[in-house]
């Protein structure tokens, strides 16, 4: 498999994005520019790097049996979403892990994508929509209230994403801290 994705970071161990202990990727590239984005280091595309997915897979398949699930932001994840859907295709076939999507495209956008009818397939949680810092939300962990959740599968209820913590601090293995969730807490 030869196919590649552009990343931006990959973290084994989040409890800050979504339910349960998690793989997050985040996805290097992202043309939507929303206001007041707190992931602004994730748009260019060519920063981040280009990591084949067999190499990616590898590891998720090495730490599946330590998470409940894997959580793809971005950067914009739907502007790879040939590679994206090919990852997630095999993440459903060979592991018991959910998959939470954000995207900042809407419903109405992704459906006008070449094989975005898979996409619901793949994934179990899809949090859609621009960000919109004039539309603050009271469930912080969505961003703003202009976004939509689309459940695709019973596996999770808006109950269980209520209960995500919003921000976490992770210290890497470097040492390096990093600052993870939807509020982190650098932004308070």
């Amino acid at each position: 498999m030869a196919e590649t994705l552009r990343i931006h970071h990959f973290e084994p161990f989040s409890y800050s994005n979504g339910p349960g202990k998690r793989a997050v990727l985040w996805l290097q590239g992202c043309t939507l520019n929303c206001p007041g984005c707190f992931n602004p280091q994730t748009h260019s595309p060519t920063g981040g790097a280009s990591v084949q997915l067999s190499g990616l897979l590898s590891r998720i398949f090495r730490i599946s049996p330590s998470i409940e699930g894997i959580t793809i932001s971005g950067g914009e994840p739907l502007q790879q979403l040939r590679p994206l859907l090919r990852f997630l295709a095999e993440i459903r076939q060979k592991t018991h892990l959910s998959v939470i999507l954000f995207t900042g495209f809407t419903p109405e956008e992704i459906n006008t994508f070449p094989a975005s009818n898979k996409l619901s397939e793949l994934i179990d949680v899809l949090i859609a929509g621009r960000y919109d810092k004039s539309h603050p939300s009271e469930n912080l962990w969505i961003g703003s209230s202009n976004k939509t959740i689309h459940f695709f599968s019973s596996r999770y209820s808006m109950a269980d994403l209520l209960h995500v913590p919003t921000g976490e601090i992770i210290i890497e293995q470097s040492g390096e801290l990093l600052f993870s969730g939807i509020d982190p807490l650098i932004f308070r």
